[in-house]
């Protein structure tokens, strides 16, 4: 029963975890372990914590022996009193022992004491030590009094162990071997948050987390790997080879190169994944971005290379990449321009490499370009089916009653995966009726309008509030961080942290292994035909402003009505267009605001008071008017600004919790941030002539994280007084 119990335990928990973390809790339980253990959650890694707040007896378990042997890291966290639990140490002598027998990787981390303090066991870290032997001998001396039949009772509960002296002199080994392993020291530490970020950087590294997310239910995708290898040749041709993937948007293209990534890209000597190129090239720099993704994936070259235009960039790849064999996959390429800046020519990459272009343009792939092209083929009835089913009933095949009526829906939504996982997760756990009235629906709707099938989960979100959350996120987050995104359109009162759940069940929104946001491309599109469907004809009369052309003519004209709640324009960097504040004056409800290479003339007071997100990419003032209300606003995202101070008389900003300033290269001091308490986030990099922070940063109280990186003038923090 016991072993039946351990393999049960293994196969529940052990494949699901791949880093042991080992701490001494009630040192750091509550503090730096538990910050350590979230950041690594975050960023998509797997922890079992040994949280001994839940230990019965000091004895580790078999079901603790298990989880350090199959894990592929340990964390050890050493504290002042670690040293001071026999549990600790039988755990640190199992995790040295998987070290030496199966390669087990160990990272120490050094939390308020010296690694010599643990190699010689003496100051604080000793002195626990030194009482834990001390506890031992005094149940050593209950024995020799009392006799075995009390040694007996207390060993039977896990009070009590015979600790010989080769158990002790084991102990003292092992700390001297764990103590010479290079790990991280955190001694008198007033940033934790960087010792963190760099902890969690070095296990990701150690796990290689390169790999890419599939699909939890991959139907179909093997076949199409097999296929797509074929072509691809990689045993056999050592010439670099360019192979198309041409098809509709939600057909499978990224899942298909998703897979063949995983699969065959610890083949080459560098692999990189640029996926959503027709969204990231749209940005303000995204081209920029892209060849410098592409350079760190392949060369792991950050600061050392910075790529300052496009083409600069291109001679850059070409002279980096052209020894190299490496596999590149560029997704979702939209245009010509993607296509020379991100992969010039064969020329650019070395014998063997394969490159693998997804589009939905064939134009894209035509005039030899590519060697092959692989036309995405449509999922058969079977694997339409299978794939609805595991949506629809979280199992292969539709439940007996549903077997008719699933067939018919699945021929309705044209076999297009991403149709059938919405409609399918649409439909989980409703009624036979419930599913007639969907079939009935979808009979109105053509086959060819995919996106307004897709709409039917969104008519039939039942909260108001997780809809304008859908919307928001198709007109202006797709990219951002989940968490910025959480505390924007909280401080619109839409309660995003449960409505962005409800999204995800629906497969209506994504979230990375990078915490940002995603959706796909024919759900957005649906989205923001559901807001142009508000007013066809007057622009002005829209709840969300995000076509170029649109907003154009709404600040020219001053056509702006209190309808509109959002509005984003992005111009290039260095644009001088200007408009007049008053164009904002009757957008009264405006809580939404993003701009790029933008300038405002006159009365900031005409800005609404409802405003709660404020980016504006290369701001052109030297500080904010004092005219603008900013007492509503929970985001400030001023980067690359002319900022010199960022304002003269300080508002009480009680619901700012993100305030972002980086590249703003003339601003020379901080604000007070007495009027912010609840400030969480503050991003400063890259101020080059920020010489002072004010003293009142020591009250934020609620503040996660700073990032003062590149601020070259900067010699010294202020303490809290």
């Amino acid at each position: 029963m016991v072993a039946q119990a351990a393999i049960e335990f293994e196969y529940k928990y052990m494949r699901e975890h791949e880093v042991f973390l080992s701490f001494r809790g009630e040192d750091t339980r509550a503090s730096f372990t538990s910050h350590l253990y979230a950041s690594l959650q975050n960023a998509g890694i797997k922890v079992f914590r040994d949280d001994d707040s839940l230990k019965r007896g000091d004895h580790i378990s078999t079901s603790i022996h298990l989880a350090i042997q199959k894990s592929q890291i340990s964390v050890i966290v050493f504290s002042r009193n670690y040293a001071n639990s026999r549990w600790c140490l039988e755990e640190l002598v199992k995790i040295m022992d998987c070290r030496r027998t199966q390669g087990q990787l160990v990272l120490p981390v050094f939390y308020d004491v010296d690694p010599c303090e643990v190699r010689h066991q003496t100051s604080e870290f000793g002195k626990a030590f030194q009482s834990l032997l001390n506890r031992i001998s005094k149940e050593e001396g209950l024995y020799v009094r009392f006799g075995k039949a009390v040694r007996n009772l207390l060993s039977s509960l896990s009070i009590y162990k015979d600790e010989s002296p080769d158990q002790v002199l084991t102990w003292r080994t092992t700390l001297r071997e764990v103590a010479g392993l290079a790990g991280f020291v955190v001694l008198n530490s007033r940033n934790e948050s960087e010792i963190i970020r760099n902890i969690v950087e070095k296990v990701t590294h150690l796990l290689d987390k390169t790999d890419l997310f599939v699909a939890h239910n991959p139907v179909g995708v093997e076949t199409r790997v097999q296929d797509m290898i074929q072509l691809l040749d990689i045993q056999k041709s050592n010439d670099v080879l360019l192979l198309g993937m041409w098809g509709m948007g939600g057909i499978g293209k990224s899942t298909i190169a998703k897979a063949i990534y995983n699969k065959i890209g610890r083949n080459f000597e560098g692999r990189s994944f640029l996926g959503n190129i027709r969204e990231v090239w749209a940005k303000n720099d995204g081209h920029v971005s892209l060849q410098q993704q592409l350079l760190f994936d392949i060369c792991k070259e950050t600061t050392t290379t910075m790529i300052q235009c496009i083409e600069a960039g291109k001679h850059t790849l070409k002279d980096r990449l052209c020894g190299k064999r490496v596999l590149l996959v560029l997704d979702d390429v939209s245009t010509l321009d993607q296509l020379t800046a991100l992969c010039g020519s064969r020329q650019w990459f070395g014998s063997g490499s394969r490159i693998i272009i997804t589009t939905r343009d064939m134009h894209i792939l035509r005039g030899n370009r590519v060697d092959h092209v692989y036309k995405m083929k449509e999922m058969d009835e079977g694997e339409s089916i299978m794939l609805f089913s595991w949506h629809a009933f979280k199992q292969a095949s539709p439940r007996e009653d549903f077997a008719g009526i699933s067939r018919r829906i699945v021929e309705y939504l044209g076999r297009l995966p991403l149709a059938l996982e919405v409609i399918g997760s649409y439909l989980f756990d409703r009624g036979i009726i419930e599913w007639k009235c969907v079939l009935d629906k979808l009979k109105r709707i053509p086959n060819d309008q995919v996106q307004k099938k897709l709409k039917i989960s969104y008519d039939d979100l039942n909260d108001v509030l997780v809809k304008e959350i859908f919307l928001d996120i198709a007109c202006f987050f797709i990219g951002m961080d989940r968490n910025d995104v959480i505390h924007i359109l909280n401080g619109c009162e839409l309660y995003a942290e449960i409505g962005i759940n409800v999204l995800l069940e629906r497969s209506l929104v994504t979230v990375d292994d990078m915490n940002r946001l995603g959706m796909h491309d024919l759900l957005r599109d649906m989205a923001r035909e559901i807001i142009r469907e508000e007013s066809p004809k007057e622009v002005e009369n829209r709840s969300r402003l995000w076509f170029s052309t649109d907003v154009l003519n709404v600040l020219s004209e001053q056509t702006g009505t209190k309808v509109v709640e959002a509005l984003v324009l992005k111009l290039p960097i260095s644009s001088s267009k200007c408009f007049s504040t008053k164009a904002f004056k009757k957008m009264t409800r405006l809580r939404l605001l993003q701009l790029t290479g933008v300038q405002l003339d006159g009365d900031f007071e005409y800005i609404s008071r409802n405003l709660r997100w404020l980016s504006w990419n290369g701001f052109p003032l030297t500080c904010i008017p004092t005219s603008f209300y900013l007492g509503n606003l929970v985001s400030i995202e001023l980067e690359n600004s002319n900022i010199k101070l960022l304002w003269k008389e300080t508002q009480r900003m009680e619901k700012l919790k993100i305030l972002k300033l980086s590249h703003s290269h003339y601003l020379t001091q901080t604000p007070n941030f007495l009027n912010l308490p609840n400030l969480e986030q503050l991003v400063l990099s890259d101020c080059p002539m920020l010489s002072e922070v004010s003293h009142s940063i020591g009250y934020l109280n609620k503040i996660l994280l700073i990032n003062l990186e590149d601020c070259t003038s900067l010699r010294s923090l202020p303490r809290k007084s």
